[in-house]
């Protein structure tokens, strides 16, 4: 039932944020009948909402068990007042990101206007091999996990370009040696960003650190020193906090 229940809350997207029962019985591959008690027993504990349409939503009740994650909103409550600074001073997209198995996931994103589209929601999962903050997260995962990633059919989307292994090692070399990610995009619309990894007390790679912007709006290597220093600040009180 367990296995079910996380079945019907994997259907949900940013960009499908409300399902009828007919979407979430197809979306889980559960019969109609099992979909319909399920969702009921869930939205009773507040882990779905029934809207007045008959459509069903995520319930508010997973925020406050996200809240509980140390790797989320412990890390975000240390990181968000350095976040800050930088987008006062850039204007543009702050993100932060952990990485969970062979993804990553954003758990803070400070936006402002004019500083282009993003393709990821918060909460929403990153690929390693194709953004800026899930690339820092590979670089610094251990060998063996890299090369069992780096094994894989890998393409960049949305442009679905395929990604050469070599080229990516390569990159991911030079991102542990120089501390730091540059990355470009052309869909959907012209982008960069610039990041740096966050470190525990252990050395530890915990987190990424970036900012994005717009093509031509953004100068990734004027900003780079800034978003080191604040990982690096990140870093610190992280380490201090004994988390």
């Amino acid at each position: 039932m367990l296995d079910r229940a996380f079945r019907l809350l994997d259907a949900f997207t940013d960009q499908e944020t409300s399902l009828t029962l007919t979407a979430l019985s197809e979306r889980a591959a559960i019969p109609l009948s099992s979909t319909l008690r399920l969702a009921q027993h869930l939205s009773r504990l507040g882990a779905l909402e029934r809207q007045p349409d008959g459509t069903f939503t995520v319930g508010l009740r997973m925020l406050e068990y996200a809240a509980l994650s140390p790797r989320g909103h412990g890390l975000r409550a240390i990181a968000l007042p350095y976040m800050e600074d930088l987008h006062r001073a850039t204007r543009q997209h702050v993100q932060l990101a952990v990485r969970d198995n062979d993804e990553g996931i954003i758990i803070e994103r400070l936006s402002a206007p004019g500083a282009g589209r993003v393709l990821y929601y918060v909460g929403g999962r990153v690929p390693l091999h194709g953004t800026g903050l899930g690339v820092i997260l590979l670089a610094h995962a251990r060998p063996e996990f890299q090369e069992a990633y780096l094994q894989r059919e890998l393409f960049l989307e949305p442009e679905h370009l395929p990604i050469v292994a070599a080229e990516l090692r390569s990159q991911l070399r030079s991102v542990r040696a120089l501390g730091v990610a540059h990355m470009t995009r052309s869909l959907p619309e012209p982008a960069a960003s610039v990041g740096a990894p966050v470190f525990d007390r252990s050395g530890a790679c915990v987190a990424a650190l970036s900012v994005l912007g717009a093509d031509g709006s953004l100068d990734t290597r004027m900003l780079e020193p800034a978003v080191v220093a604040i990982a690096r600040a990140i870093s610190r009180d992280l380490s201090r906090s004994g988390r």
